[in-house]
């Protein structure tokens, strides 16, 4: 692994990261012309010329045309989370956070988890410029900071193939194009159209202010969370907001690739998938339960709007709410524990380890019941009508347990730092998944502020592990790729070049 094309290709894409501080920028002026504070203006100036300047200098080390080995790809997309959370904490930092407060708050973000460390008195000394960032930080990981930049990596003279695999494992379930720019321009064009149609809705129908509806429709597809209110969408008791963006939930958390050819090609393909029919049946079927287990009985009409609301916030991993779940028993919090465990599909803009994974494994874990009984039996295990080859089922096994060893290893270090049991794994559960509350003083109008240091450190890896689904860290991790670490060179013939 080259530490150099390394470096230099994390430099371009901080070059091109620095464009979006330009939105909140000018917010900023706009806002210091009609009598606000210029503040905002100097701080997001001066984290656009630093992430340009940092950038430029990193990227002098890149050579276009070069051909990425398998371990430099992965590095590459580990790598962008940790540098551009970096940079894209600066406004953080200038509200007075600390470094450790300011990465939590970016990572999350990034990563679309929407865990705050915001308290009521950070919201109220926030300006509009600060909320848009918060914003913005989630929308662009909606994609993924590497699948954000696709479009334009062969402009820069270097594979990005590579790089896109890396950032969707979930290759058996994604419909990609075998050109990779169309494939990224189709997705970005879907993202793009999503994210508009519920800022128009949001506005015109929920009648909710423009800055709002821009916000939550940028953190709402992207399956992020951040509200520009300290009370969630729950601050703005608004039964039509609430139905609008619960849809658009549901829709995060379905594939984007399975989307665009739901609505143009096949429309049929949506009603056969078996990920999501689970999706949205699971949905739709435990929503209805933590309705009835709230209620006791038939629920009321706003009973059953928040419970739906909810389970879709769940299960997208978007994390919004319009009430504290805490309050609802303990029937109600292990529903959505289950939601929280299941997550979206793959391809979506949602976390966890993707329903697709959980169907197959529970078919193999079946298969192998069955070769009890039938121990020369041929058992292939299908899905969407295919068989799936052994390599790619035991990689989705290593996957699925890895994840549970997330909850587990995040939980217990949680929990050694002093964090109550049950609160210290569902904040686990909701860090690795990318869900953001959990329960107890982790509810979704509460704050992680409370942690000690060390706790949020570990709740950002979990997210950022999360994200890039354990195997893409763990891999560099691999004697093999350390031992072929060098800063410059060539390829070596004896790697993985694919």
């Amino acid at each position: 692994m080259r530490l150099t094309l390394v470096a230099g290709t994390l430099g371009k894409l901080l070059q091109i990261f620095a464009f979006a501080f330009l939105a909140p920028l000018a917010l900023a002026l706009a806002d210091a012309l009609q009598g606000g504070a210029w503040r905002s203006v100097l701080v997001f100036a001066l984290a656009a010329v630093a992430t340009a300047g940092c950038g430029f200098l990193a990227a002098r080390s890149f050579r276009p045309g070069s051909t990425l080995m398998r371990a430099e790809a992965l590095a590459i997309v580990a790598g962008s989370w940790l540098v551009v959370a970096h940079f894209a904490a600066i406004p953080y930092w200038s509200l007075g956070l600390g470094y450790v407060d300011g990465f939590f708050e970016s990572m999350s973000g990034l990563t679309t988890t929407g865990a705050t460390v915001f308290t009521a008195e950070d919201f109220a000394r926030c300006d509009r410029a600060t909320f848009l960032w918060r914003a913005l930080t989630q929308w662009i990981g909606g994609l993924g900071v590497i699948a954000l930049f696709i479009v334009v990596l062969p402009q820069l003279g270097i594979a990005g193939r590579q790089i896109f695999f890396a950032e969707f494992s979930s290759a058996t379930t994604e419909i990609v194009s075998p050109q990779l720019r169309a494939t990224a321009r189709r997705l970005w064009l879907l993202y793009v159209t999503l994210t508009l149609a519920l800022a128009l809705l949001l506005l015109t129908v929920a009648d909710l202010p423009a800055f709002d509806s821009i916000c939550h429709a940028l953190t709402t597809t992207a399956a992020g969370g951040f509200s520009p209110n300290p009370l969630s969408v729950g601050g703005y008791s608004n039964p039509a907001a609430e139905w609008i963006i619960m849809v658009f939930m549901a829709l995060a958390g379905i594939s984007l690739p399975l989307l665009w050819v739901g609505m143009f090609r096949s429309p049929r393909s949506l009603l056969r998938d078996g990920e999501l029919q689970l999706y949205l049946g699971s949905l739709v079927v435990i929503g209805l339960g933590i309705a009835f287990v709230r209620t006791g009985g038939l629920p009321s009409g706003d009973t059953l709007r928040s419970a739906l609301f909810h389970a879709a916030s769940a299960i997208s991993s978007t994390g919004y709410a319009t009430e504290d779940w805490n309050a609802w028993g303990v029937e109600a919090l292990v529903l959505i524990l289950l939601l929280m465990l299941i997550c979206g599909c793959a391809g979506s803009t949602g976390g966890g380890p993707k329903v697709v994974r959980l169907i197959l494994s529970f078919k193999t874990v079946h298969r192998e019941l069955l070769r009890v009984l039938h121990p020369r039996g041929v058992l292939p295990i299908r899905h969407r009508n295919k068989p799936i080859p052994e390599a790619v089922l035991r990689t989705i096994l290593a996957v699925v347990a890895i994840y549970a060893l997330g909850w587990l290893f995040s939980g217990v270090a949680l929990v050694l730092l002093g964090v109550p049991m049950l609160p210290a794994f569902s904040a686990a559960v909701a860090c690795v998944n990318n869900i953001g509350p959990g329960f107890g003083p982790f509810g979704p109008m509460d704050s992680y502020d409370f942690l000690a240091p060390a706790g949020k450190v570990v709740c950002a890896m979990a997210m950022w592990l999360g994200r890039l689904e354990f195997i893409t860290v763990l891999v560099l991790l691999h004697p093999d790729v350390i031992r072929r670490v060098r800063w410059r060179g060539a390829p070596d013939a004896t790697a993985p070049h694919s």
